[in-house]
């Protein structure tokens, strides 16, 4: 495949997409009709190694697929991205010689949807895991899980006091048909209403001992985080700069009807600025990423965080520009604009937000730890 030919395919998706998204939108309602077209698509295993049954599809050529599904689904596009970071994390470690290919088989055999919970935890976690014969009962309150109302497996997390190695943290893929799972239907949000993003609440749910990928110390920057760093924020961003390139052409056809109006067109300008910026720096990110190839580092970490920040301010810039440049008209609900400002809103909350990410980035450039112990 190529980038043009995913790009070309998210549009012909999109279009079917379009008719609905509205609804789904002003309903509060989650995509499901167009999760089971994706299905069909086999677009949740797209990157999964064709070895494995999936489509072999590149990180970029996702990218590329995400930013164009954004144009007329940003709820779809970018509850989609939050499934497809998992598989990208999943493969690069593969590709690094790590454990990943288990994970990659199932959502190809299966076209399994996974849902992460990682951007509210982050580096602390949250919940308690308690020893218990053959693993361990986990209690933990789990919000943002897009995705979830067709979601298979959650890529989740829990705090736990070790007295052997004091405060950790236990990573581990955890089915959602589990016995203690449950969904709190409570993602009534100001925008990307449809990517079904409620909130999973697991009471005394049962983690084998061998289902444990991963335990690190709670708090501290961990390498991991370097590889889901680099290749989660050039998929979410490709979104939120595919949602900026729609406003900006319903504003350009708006403004041509206002043409004689001497401030239109630097307010166009502006628009234009602004968008290409955004533009700039979620093309920079995928350049980066380098389609799995790059050596993750703290460096690495915060140049991708940066332009992570420097993306989602453009992107909201871009789309307020929009509303402006259209005059009054744009503020009516029915010219689109509006709706995609409020999903714009959405991309700072993700990791890093931004005087977070100033703070890691400062303290990476003076050679210290990324965040404070």
């Amino acid at each position: 495949m190529t980038t043009e030919s995913m790009v070309a395919e998210a549009a012909e998706l999109g279009a079917k997409f379009a008719e609905h998204s509205s609804q789904f939108e002003q309903d509060d309602a989650f995509v499901f009709d167009n999760y089971k077209i994706l299905k069909d698509q086999k677009i949740f295993s797209g990157q999964v190694p064709v070895e494995f049954g999936g489509r072999g599809l590149s990180h970029r050529e996702m990218c590329a697929f995400l930013r164009r599904l954004a144009k007329d689904c940003p709820s779809t596009a970018l509850a989609v991205a939050m499934h497809q970071h998992l598989v990208s994390a999943a493969r690069k470690n593969h590709e690094s010689g790590n454990p990943g290919q288990a994970l990659l088989e199932k959502v190809a055999a299966g076209e399994l949807v996974l849902v992460s919970t990682g951007a509210n935890d982050w580096l602390e976690s949250n919940g308690e895991a308690t020893r218990v014969d053959g693993g361990y009962k986990v209690n933990a309150i789990k919000p943002f899980g897009s995705g979830s109302p067709c979601g298979d497996l959650a890529i989740t997390s829990c705090a736990i006091d070790c007295p052997e190695d004091g405060p950790s943290v236990l990573h581990f893929p955890l089915s959602l048909k589990s016995e203690g799972v449950e969904f709190l239907d409570d993602w009534k949000a100001m925008g990307m209403r449809a990517t079904g993003s409620q909130t999973l609440r697991f009471k005394d749910v049962f983690v084998p001992e061998e289902a444990v990928g991963l335990k690190r110390p709670r708090g501290p920057f961990h390498g991991a985080f370097s590889i889901i760093v680099t290749v989660a924020m050039p998929l979410i961003m490709s979104v939120y700069t595919g949602v900026a390139e729609a406003a900006a052409e319903i504003a350009r056809e708006r403004a041509k009807k206002r043409a004689g109006d001497p401030v239109t067109p630097f307010l166009v300008g502006e628009m234009e600025n602004a968008l290409t910026t955004a533009q700039l720096a979620v093309d920079s990110m995928v350049d980066l990423c380098d389609d799995l190839t790059f050596a993750p580092s703290e460096q690495l970490a915060s140049q991708i965080l940066a332009r992570k920040t420097i993306c989602a301010n453009h992107v909201i810039l871009a789309c307020e520009k929009a509303l402006e440049a259209s005059g009054g008209g744009g503020f009516m609900r029915g010219a689109g604009i509006e709706r995609l400002l409020r999903d714009a809103h959405a991309g700072q909350f993700h990791p890093l937000p931004e005087k977070r990410q100033h703070q890691f980035t400062g303290r990476v450039a003076m050679g210290l730890e990324p965040v404070a112990g």
